[in-house]
């Protein structure tokens, strides 16, 4: 506007036959330049915006580069069934998928904290966990084990047992443990010759390994009791069981006992109570998981859990056991557990605060920590 004024005072008016023809003349010339100017101006800002975003986009970039350097990488969060033969990117960051805020005995791991960093899987005796879910549960459970085993480079098998998880057979028809554990033993059986594994036991899970133990304990590295019916020879699950009824136990309020051959008969299965799940197994566990197991968990076969095993140390008794207690659980208390090792005591004995009847869902990370730490005792 300033190189306007100055303009018009340097030159006198014109004639009034030339004014009109000079006011067009200015208009025409000062609308060009503010139109060069207004133009100017906004390629300037949109220079600058571009610069700008390029060097966000830089920056955005470099923090990519240095998380995945630092094994930063995304949290594998399928919740569908897997299996065997898991590839493993070892360089991942394990995040729990848990919607619950963490306590201190369960925080977050940074890169630096990861558990496993350094491991060299490849130099174990073994690699290899092979998960076995307790009663009523499935190989659905483990999911978040799964994947932070196979992120950490460990090699996974999750079991569904007869009658459990996806497997069809119908839980009223088993007759024995030997006929529930089948696709246990039938797995441990066929491992190629010279190959190990970790056997993990959760739960009612927990008799299921030992049966495994005494029948291939050289195909056995460790076992891993998590909550788990830790029995001793001549015992039944019942019989552990047996030991904490009362008329206020929450387990016996649960259960519902199934008569697929009459009434008349013994009891062919139990299922639990659903509006008692979360008190029984899930108290500290995120209702996501409390959700998943409501509409996953199937009824347990009861004649397995009447069978007595037979335990021998030539073969059960060889095997190195571990075991893993859950300390704010509502279904195998703590008192309970702890008979249980007193009475067969294992190498060495672990414990998650914190932990509910199903630490897989209420402490994964943890849990997870524990698995691997035993997995490289020499």
């Amino acid at each position: 506007m300033g190189n306007l004024c100055a303009l018009l005072k340097q030159k006198p008016l014109p004639s009034t036959n030339n004014s009109k023809k000079l006011r067009s003349s200015n208009a025409a010339a000062s609308s060009n330049r503010w139109s060069r100017t207004r133009s100017s101006r906004k390629d300037k800002f949109d220079d600058a915006s571009i610069r700008e975003q390029a060097i966000a986009a830089a920056i955005l970039f470099k923090q990519h580069q240095q998380q995945l350097q630092n094994g930063a990488a995304a949290f594998d969060r399928s919740t569908s069934l897997r299996y065997p033969n898991g590839s493993s990117k070892k360089n991942a960051l394990p995040r729990s998928s848990s919607s619950r805020a963490r306590s201190l005995t369960d925080p977050l791991l940074q890169p630096h904290q990861l558990v496993n960093q350094g491991i060299k899987v490849d130099d174990l005796e073994t690699n290899h966990f092979v998960l076995v879910h307790g009663g009523g549960f499935g190989a659905w459970c483990w999911y978040k084990t799964i994947a932070l085993l196979e992120e950490a480079g460990y090699k996974v098998s999750a079991i569904d047992l007869t009658g459990s998880g996806v497997h069809s057979f119908d839980t009223n028809n088993i007759k024995s443990l030997s006929q529930y554990v089948k696709p246990l033993t039938d797995f441990v059986e066929k491992l190629p010759e010279g190959e190990k594994v970790i056997l993990v036991g959760h739960d009612f899970g927990g008799a299921c390994i030992s049966y495994a133990m005494e029948l291939f304990p050289h195909k056995v590295s460790k076992a891993v009791f998590i909550a788990a019916a830790m029995l001793t020879s001549g015992q039944s699950t019942l019989d552990i069981i047996s030991q904490k009824e009362g008329s206020d136990d929450l387990m016996q309020q649960a259960q519902i006992f199934l008569y697929a051959n009459g009434n008349d008969h013994p009891p062919t299965a139990f299922d639990l109570d659903k509006s008692l799940l979360r008190d029984l197994l899930f108290n500290q566990s995120p209702a996501k998981d409390v959700a998943l197991a409501s509409v996953s968990m199937r009824p347990t076969p009861f004649a397995p859990v009447l069978e007595k095993l037979s335990l021998s140390d030539l073969k059960y008794g060889i095997v190195r056991r571990f075991y893993i207690e859950t300390l704010e659980d509502n279904a195998i208390t703590i008192t309970l557990q702890e008979a249980m090792i007193n009475a067969s005591p294992p190498e060495k004995v672990f414990r998650l605060k914190g932990a509910d009847h199903s630490p897989f869902f209420s402490k994964p990370q943890a849990l997870h920590k524990l698995l691997v730490e035993i997995s490289k005792i020499l």
